[in-house]
């Protein structure tokens, strides 16, 4: 069939205006065989390798690509192998929401793993929603998010406080202390903190928030000498642990009568500050280094003989490895001519996987997932001994401080 070059010139100048009038993204089928074309099956790997949070997030990308290559390495998903795509989005929120666009835009990647920080999720959330493609995002967060982009694989506050707080009160005293990084997590962790004391007769005695990279802490110190909290509720991330932990052993000051608890200081940051700066101190998460299970000596075995016997692995490490594995489950149940980002979403729900922690499971109503929480305390070895864990995983609650707020399938419900 002819077509005379006005006609094709006109509809294509259509085409292009509905384009660009910002209309939701569409599907055309043939259009998803390329999100596996030639046995490839294109990822992209969003974690920082330089700047202030590296020292967590390139932990971030090593688990990554570790557990991408072990399922390479036994044949891939139904024969195509998954091809990372890494770049490194340098500790800024900016930074991150362009290279993001570039992996799901330009290469056209079926999913991107990646974030630590939540100013940096909250940075690229707009290009996922905006091109309805997948972000699987592997950290502990405040929760308050109800996206049907994104596959959240870490603690919310529920799952990391609900035992923590009380069990703080109980051993050491009821005056809180919070210092934080001076961003979204911190604070909305810190609200949910205060709920908690509130209803346990608790006091907050002071809130303090530091920017990203802060390494100052004179001031801090001086202030928890005079307040004389009980526990100091930390959600500084990334150098700032380090810098918080040595000035605090520093200062002389005794975990054994104030100690630092910390829902963000992991394996990685000891491993960075030195056992003897952390021994004493308490983090509560889904999951530590010296758990016993099956699953859990393969992954560190594995970890360690890829990056390095002085490598560690952590609670984030973590997530970022049984992730990939619930994207491949995901991604076996349908066909390659199905292949898309809202059908690998749809797939996901309700999957669980052995993880080293145990067994977890996305929860189908907000994509969070269902972890088991415990708490330890940090040795000089560089290790954590774990004190109290769950008997049972917990259901993720992501608006747990919102008590008129859930994340349904529907999206965010105002209760009545």
């Amino acid at each position: 069939m002819s077509i005379s070059r006005r006609t094709l010139l006109r509809n294509t100048a259509a085409l292009g205006a509905f384009a660009g009038a910002g209309l939701p993204h569409i599907w055309i089928k043939n259009a998803d065989l390329a999100y596996a074309a030639g046995g490839e099956i294109k990822v992209g790997v969003l974690f920082s390798l330089t700047g202030t949070t590296a020292i967590i997030e390139e932990s971030l990308n090593k688990a990554t690509l570790l557990a991408i290559e072990e399922i390479n390495a036994t044949g891939g998903i139904k024969g195509s192998k998954i091809v990372p795509i890494v770049e490194d989005p340098a500790s800024d929120p900016a930074t991150f929401s362009e290279k993001a666009r570039k992996l799901v835009v330009g290469d056209k990647c079926v999913s991107v793993f990646g974030s630590y920080t939540s100013a940096s999720r909250k940075a690229v959330l707009p290009v996922f929603e905006r091109q309805n493609n997948l972000y699987w995002y592997p950290t502990l967060y405040e929760g308050r998010e109800c996206s049907k982009n994104v596959i959240y694989t870490g603690a919310v506050p529920n799952q990391q406080q609900d035992e923590f707080v009380p069990w703080l009160v109980k051993k050491f005293g009821k005056k809180f202390y919070l210092i934080g990084s001076n961003y979204i997590y911190p604070k909305e962790e810190n609200n949910y903190c205060k709920k908690l004391l509130e209803k346990l007769g608790g006091e907050v005695v002071a809130e303090e928030y530091v920017p990203l990279g802060h390494s100052e802490f004179s001031s801090v110190i001086n202030k928890i000498r005079s307040t004389q909290p009980n526990v100091i509720f930390s959600t500084v991330v990334g150098d700032s642990v380090v810098a918080l932990h040595r000035q605090y052993k520093a200062a002389g000051l005794d975990p054994e009568k104030m100690p630092m608890a910390s829902l963000t200081t992991s394996e990685n940051e000891v491993a960075a500050m030195g056992g003897e700066a952390a021994a004493g101190h308490f983090t509560s998460a889904p999951y530590f280094m010296v758990h016993k299970s099956p699953e859990n000596e393969k992954f560190v075995e594995a970890y360690k003989k890829r990056w390095g016997a002085d490598k560690v692995t952590h609670f984030v490490s973590e997530a970022c490895y049984f992730q990939t594995y619930l994207f491949k489950q995901a991604v076996e149940k349908l066909a390659t001519s199905d292949l898309t980002p809202p059908n690998i979403r749809d797939a996901v729900k309700g999957q669980e996987v052995i993880a080293p922690q145990g067994k977890v499971r996305i929860e189908p109503e907000n994509l969070h997932t269902w972890l088991w929480p415990k708490i330890a305390q940090a040795k000089s070895n560089g290790q954590f001994e774990i004190l109290v864990e769950a008997k049972e995983w917990l259901k993720p609650v992501p608006y747990a401080a919102y008590p008129g707020q859930s994340c349904t399938e529907k999206g965010l419900v105002e209760k009545s």
